[in-house]
């Protein structure tokens, strides 16, 4: 797909044209991202963990799954796979602060944008909590960060396999990686 926008930065107003085509349109800083559907191992390790989250989430907090829009400004609007928000943050349409905690989950196309360009975007909107999850059906992983000094993340957590992860914050749950991926193996 090419777009001309006659040299100037994209907006969230022209990502609002754009087609429901199963496709992921992202802007960071006025830069357009496009990343394919996701596979069905992605979908399934995110229902798995939306369900853990959702049954553990206080009252206060909704968690919500992609395509959810977090949008702060003009030219930054994310999309994360999963995200925790307070309720009194959310609209209808979108969240325009920062998530509590930011979720992506890895696809052979994602990973790199997921693992520098979104985690630093959502390190500069101010979400506090940031996790990886790797659906590998080998070596599943969650890997965890937490926002130090308002503007850069920490790795707090790094567990696979059948190891436990048990974050605190924002609230607790318990669950291992591998937990995500048992619908995945016959």
């Amino acid at each position: 797909m090419s777009i001309d926008l006659g040299g100037r930065r994209f907006t969230v107003q022209d990502l609002e044209a754009f087609p429901e085509d199963g496709r992921r349109y992202e802007l960071v800083d006025g830069e357009l991202l496009v990343s394919p559907a996701p596979g069905w191992p992605h979908q399934e390790a995110l229902g798995a963990l939306l369900v853990r989250l959702h049954r553990a989430s206080p009252p206060e907090y909704r968690v919500l799954a992609a395509p959810f829009a977090v949008r702060q400004d003009l030219y930054t609007e994310l999309r994360p796979d999963l995200v925790v928000a307070r309720y009194g943050d959310l609209t209808l349409k979108n969240l325009q602060a920062a998530p509590v905690l930011a979720v992506e989950v890895a696809s052979p196309s994602s990973r790199l944008n997921d693992i520098s360009l979104r985690k630093a975007a959502h390190a500069r909107l101010g979400s506090q909590h940031f996790w990886l999850v790797d659906p590998d059906l080998e070596v599943p992983s969650v890997t965890a960060w937490e926002l130090v000094g308002g503007s850069d993340y920490q790795r707090v957590a790094r567990v696979v396999g059948d190891e436990l992860f048990e974050p605190q914050r924002p609230f607790p749950v318990r669950f291992a990686p591998a937990d995500l991926v048992t619908g995945l193996r016959p």
